[in-house]
């Protein structure tokens, strides 16, 4: 089979688009894209346009970013007509979406920094909307994505910047296809392009069929105004992936045609928040629809749900900070509200509320429970279904509530189907790790003890096994594991940890001996914890009712109003523990945290929730918190020393596996106990254990197996490092980097296993770093400023992130050189060389090697005290940037005031100056066709001068 050419491709899809209704238009350029968007409007609006009509349109809409522009799209445009009235226009119409005008084109070229031609664009009322970017049969679609990259930073701001209307990528290569929104480049991710399915979730990949359905001109014009959500937080706009849209449509198509209930099951780390914003967001516009309540069930998602609808739509929700305020909103005209089922049951079951609700009683509002397997199994949901008889019901859960693991309470066992009747749409965690929209888990269960010989001699029921688990012993041996082994599962660090515990005086152990040895100096790892210290916790709620947020079983004790029923063996009450632990939590942080007040609990609970976003926590310590819909994608690791089952087992376990990046393969867990048949039950009842290999990462050995397969293909390849040198074109080259690639994620995996050693492996490490060298090499190389013909590997993910290793810094180097000094002579050459070797394979000291072996070779043997290098190392690179500095200035003629400050600028914002910053610091201004030129010349050695001087020295200094 000969492959299939990308015009063929193109031609063959825009037969296909015309044969779905679009109109094939021919247009070259802007000017002719403009011309067009004049007519398409004038058909659209049913007016004619004179041209100063269309250029006040073109001036209204030809500002701001994408973000901006998306919400211009959905407004109505203004102009004054030639008899001076007030007129406006629509761009698309958002309501009857498939009312609108739909044309495909193909090969615009647009010049702005380069001269760009985009495949294949389709338009609707002349606006380009959604851009397709085609590879060949064969290449890796991350071809097509960087190819759209590109575009966005050469050519889709030039001219009237139309471009930047684009809402929906599609990129493909016949075989594969998928779909992503138009993010700013900062926030666009390869894992953040979906694949489109049916509602079964059988995935389309094919263009041909994904065309058919995704394209088709009512779809693709129905995903632009109702499915692409406009993130007011970061600015970005964000499209609904395939089940998310189906769950959707499956509630509202519920609710209009019908008063009975439905839930959603969707997995745990799918993103229920933007699928229940988005149906609650068209629902509140449905006329038979009175009010849309969105219930969780502790205050902290009450705070983080409201956050994030506000972030998704500004000002769309009014927190709700107590009963009063609820009340409030439930008899006023607030047409969506957030609150907690606590607050909620407390408005329909206090006297002194019901007067104002009265009203509501036969109202048409729909309820959307998050997280309904928590919240839904007492007596409020019978309380709430009785007060409010007009109310129509939703539940969204990972983890729905079967038979297995239902708990029994007053009202006897109840599932999730007892109280909200039908599954509406169903999206298990076997389906989002194949979609690669969640990660695997990799569990490791780690003995903690041994059991004697004897012990059938023993009454086995005798023996207390919390006591045995509880031993000093046992929970020294799991602190020190965790203490050797933390900087291998997060990958130095570069990921954060929950360590989850039985108990609150477990806790209270554990901490004190991370606290304890940290202080002797035996790590330094960031540790802080957060529990409940008492049955009347209440995270805030204005003092007017307390509530029981968390679960008593925390605390193994009875509930607790003060400080004397539950008492720690040293007498001493948790909360004093608590407020010890905040203490030290304060004086790190430099934040002012107690028990004291609910409100700076609360607070507390939202900075720990924070850092641990940030990576500025390394271990958190809970007993019950943080294990349900706390969302993170920077933490990778969960260790558990508490028994887990079922539906708590999953929400535990999926703390880890977030998208994040290629770093990032699966989420750890290191279990403490033997939960092998735990965790096979709970992957049983919410996927099948036929399933659970799509789950669980394979063993160490398959690992071991598969780099074995890589090391055979990569040299087929490259026989010898040396071979690398005399690949003969790019497209060899390109076989080498991929093969390599595969090397470096297999490795990325074998290096989280507790027994990785290397060698286990048929490659040794030099090896291994002489071909990452050489990989780094075609790395810088493609990355040179020069021709304006892109080369092939542009295009390339090289996923530096695989290499990037935190402790081989420059602090690291320092440490080599201080030993370097201090050692014999006869072992000084032999160090010398293996620090270079090591600043060649390392991607971040790269750009230092030149200074770095300079300072080794001129500066270090006159330094007399190893203890002085720090200090010295720091003054020579303090001269060395200097002298840079001053050489950039007088090689480009640039004033050198003005490039320090362009040069702080980039450093501040991370922004690469823009050209006529740069021509602005020229002491002679060249001539218009000189200026590209010189530009791009500038910034490159001003990006060099950073990466060499700048970053990654902050740490040594």
């Amino acid at each position: 089979m000969t492959i299939q050419p990308e015009q063929a491709l193109e031609n063959n899809l825009i037969l296909q688009l015309q044969a779905l209704g679009y109109k094939s238009v021919i247009i070259k350029d802007e000017e002719a894209l403009l011309h067009n968007l004049k007519s398409q409007l004038e058909i659209h609006n049913k007016v004619k346009l004179s041209e100063d009509d269309f250029r006040q349109i073109l001036n209204f809409i030809n500002k701001g970013n994408v973000f901006e522009r998306a919400k211009i799209l959905r407004d109505r445009v203004p102009y004054v007509d030639e008899t001076g009235e007030h007129r406006t226009i629509e761009l698309v119409n958002q309501i009857h979406w498939c009312q609108n005008q739909f044309q495909v084109t193909q090969q615009i070229s647009v010049e702005g920094k380069y001269k760009n031609r985009y495949d294949v664009t389709i338009l609707i009322n002349g606006l380009p909307l959604v851009q397709i970017e085609l590879k060949r049969r064969g290449l890796e679609l991350k071809e097509a994505f960087k190819q759209t990259d590109r575009y966005t930073i050469h050519s889709y701001g030039a001219g009237q910047g139309l471009f930047q209307f684009i809402h929906i990528f599609v990129i493909s290569n016949g075989v594969n296809t998928k779909y992503y929104a138009n993010a700013p480049l900062k926030d666009r991710s390869f894992k953040q392009t979906f694949y489109w399915s049916d509602i079964k979730n059988k995935l389309i990949t094919q263009l041909s069929e994904f065309s058919d359905i995704f394209l088709e001109p009512c779809h693709i014009s129905k995903m632009i105004t109702k499915y692409v959500v406009l993130n007011e937080t970061q600015k970005t706009l964000m499209v609904l992936r395939p089940y998310q849209f189906y769950a959707v449509e499956a509630i509202i198509e519920r609710v209009k045609t019908t008063p009975k209930y439905g839930y959603i099951w969707h997995t745990t780390g799918s993103g229920k928040t933007l699928t229940s914003f988005k149906t609650a967001q068209i629902l509140t516009n449905l006329p038979q629809v009175h009010k849309v309540v969105f219930v969780v069930d502790r205050k902290d998602l009450d705070y983080q749900t409201t956050k994030e609808f506000n972030s998704f739509s500004k000002g769309s929700i009014d927190g709700t900070n107590n009963t009063n305020t609820l009340v409030k909103q439930l008899a006023g005209d607030n047409k969506l509200i957030v609150t907690t089922i606590q607050k909620l049951n407390t408005a329909i079951t206090k006297t002194r509320h019901l007067k104002q609700l009265e009203k509501l009683r036969d109202k048409r509002i729909v309820f959307i429970f998050d997280e309904c397997h928590r919240s839904q199994f007492g007596k409020t949901h019978s309380d709430i279904k009785e007060f409010f008889g007009g109310s129509q019901m939703f539940g969204f859960t990972g983890t729905p509530i079967f038979e297995e693991n239902a708990g029994t309470n007053a009202f006897g066992k109840r599932t999730t189907t007892m109280l909200f009747g039908d599954c509406l749409h169903k999206y298990v965690i076997t389906d989002a790790i194949r979609d690669e929209n969640v990660l695997k888990f990799s569990v490791e269960y780690i003995s903690t003890f041994k059991k004697k010989e004897n012990i059938l001699d023993i009454n086995v029921e005798a023996i207390d096994e919390e006591e045995v688990m509880n031993a000093p012993q046992r929970l020294n041996n799991v602190t020190d594991y965790i203490i050797a082994n933390h900087g291998r599962k997060t990958h130095s660090r570069s990921f954060t940890s929950i360590f989850c515990v039985s108990s609150v005086p477990s806790l209270i152990e554990y901490y004190k001996l991370f606290h304890q040895k940290k202080e002797a100096g035996e790590h330094q790892l960031k540790i802080a914890t957060i529990f409940s210290y008492g049955a009347n916790v209440d995270l805030i709620d204005s003092g007017e009712e307390f509530e029981q947020e968390w679960e008593e079983e925390e605390l193994g004790m009875a509930a607790d109003t003060g400080r004397g029923i539950y008492q720690t063996p040293d007498k001493k009450h948790p909360r004093d523990y608590l407020d010890e632990f905040m203490g030290h939590y304060n004086l790190t942080n430099s934040t002012n945290y107690n028990t004291k007040d609910s409100r700076l609990f609360y607070q507390y609970y939202n900075d720990v929730a924070d850092r641990v976003k940030k990576k500025q926590i390394d271990i958190l310590l809970v007993v019950n918190m943080f294990l349900t819909g706390f969302d993170s994608k920077s933490l990778n690791t969960l260790y558990v020393d508490k028994n887990l089952k079922f539906h708590g087992l999953i929400q535990a376990y999926s703390r880890t596996n977030r998208i994040l990046d290629e770093l990032k393969s699966q989420g750890n867990i290191v279990s403490f106990r033997n939960l092998k048949q735990a965790t096979d039950d709970a992957i049983t009842l919410f996927s099948n254990l036929d399933a659970k290999d799509e789950i669980i990462m394979q063993p160490y050995e398959d690992y071991i197996e598969k780099f074995q397969e890589a090391v055979t293909k990569l040299l087929d390849i490259v026989p010898t490092v040396d071979s690398v040198n005399e690949l003969p074109s790019e497209v060899e080259k390109l076989e080498f980097i991929k093969a390599f690639r595969e090397l470096m994620r297999l490795k990325n995996v074998l290096g989280t296993f507790t027994e990785f050693e290397f060698d286990d492996l048929v490659m040794s490490e030099q090896d291994f770093e002489d071909y990452k060298s050489k990989y780094l090499d075609i790395y810088d190389s493609s990355k040179k400023p020069g021709k304006e013909k892109v080369s092939i590997l542009n295009d390339v993910d090289f996923e530096l992130e695989l290499i990037h290793r935190d402790e081989i810094n420059v602090s690291y180097i320092l440490k080599l050189l201080a030993n370097l000094k201090d050692a014999a002579p006869e072992d000084q050459e032999k160090q010398k060389k293996a620090i270079v070797e090591l600043i060649v394979g390392e991607s971040q000291l790269r750009s230092k090697r030149e200074q770095i072996e300079k300072f080794i070779n001129q500066t270090l043997p006159i330094i007399k005290d190893s203890e002085d290098i720090p200090e010295e190392f720091l003054n020579f690179w303090t001269k060395e940037r200097i002298e840079a500095l001053k050489t950039l200035s007088v090689e480009e003629g640039l004033n050198t005031e003005k490039l320090e400050q362009v040069i702080g600028d980039f450093i501040y914002t991370e922004k690469e100056p823009l050209r006529d910053d740069i021509i602005g610091m020229l002491n002679t201004r060249p001539g218009l066709k000189e200026r590209k030129t010189i530009a791009e010349r500038v910034k490159g050695k001003i990006m060099d001068f950073v990466e060499t001087f700048i970053n990654g020295i902050s740490a040594a200094a």
